[in-house]
Formats: structure tokens, sequence, C-alpha cells
């Protein structure tokens, strides 16, 4: 329910999710290849997207923030402690010059307003 939320709060701001990446199933799928002795997660997805607008904005302001692109947020479930489900997203530094730090910081105010949604708050 949760990962349906985030994917709405994104999709619902007329943004595309580029990419979904199910990483607690990659990482329960491999763990016997990599003599791993625990579960971590229940489940664990990340999704990816970009703001056409966002993005055009902190590129201009610094190139190099097209390290940034595309955005992620996550949702988690630890395998000790069903039931708990974390949501979030990878933070930006805020860098650069003023433009930079600006366009990031607008970034980081929409994934943060995804994620409160996503979660109901």
């Amino acid at each position: 329910d949760v990962r349906l939320d985030l994917e709405n709060a994104i999709v619902n701001r007329g943004l595309v999710i580029d990419y979904e990446a199910f990483v607690g199933d990659m990482l329960n799928r491999t763990a016997d290849d990599v003599g791993a002795e625990r579960q971590i997660y229940t489940r664990a997805d990340t999704l990816q997207f970009c703001s056409a607008i966002l993005s055009r904005r902190t590129m201009e302001a610094d190139p190099v923030n097209l390290a940034f692109c595309p955005y992620i947020v996550f949702a988690y479930e630890e395998a000790n402690a069903e039931g708990t489900i974390h949501v979030g997203y990878r933070r930006l530094p805020e860098a650069g010059n003023e433009e930079s730090r600006g366009a990031l910081f607008e970034v980081n105010a929409l994934l943060d307003e995804i994620v409160r949604e996503a979660v109901g708050h």
C-alpha cells in the first residue's frame, strides 16, 4: 500500500517513474550466492524519476548536478521488524553556487512533499 501511495504521489504531480528497483528481492534472490546469513528486508523498493523543470533548473545552475538525476524515493520493511514501513528519499546536497543551492533545495522540498504525502502527513 505504501509503495502504491509513493507511486501515486509522484504520478499525480505529472512526473513519470523511469525505473523501479526491487532491491529487497535482489538481495533475497542472491543471498545464497554471497553467503548471506540473514534476510535484511521483507520488501525494499526504490522508485526513480525526474522533473524536467527542476532538473533543467539544477543543471543550468551547474552542469555537474547531472549526478543527482534521477531522484530516488524508497520504501522498505525490515525482516526483523515486520509491520513497520520506512519511507524516505535520497537527499541531495545543496551545493555549488547560490543558484545551484536554491535549485537543489527545491528538489529536496519536492521529494519531502512526495514522501510526506505517501505517509499521510
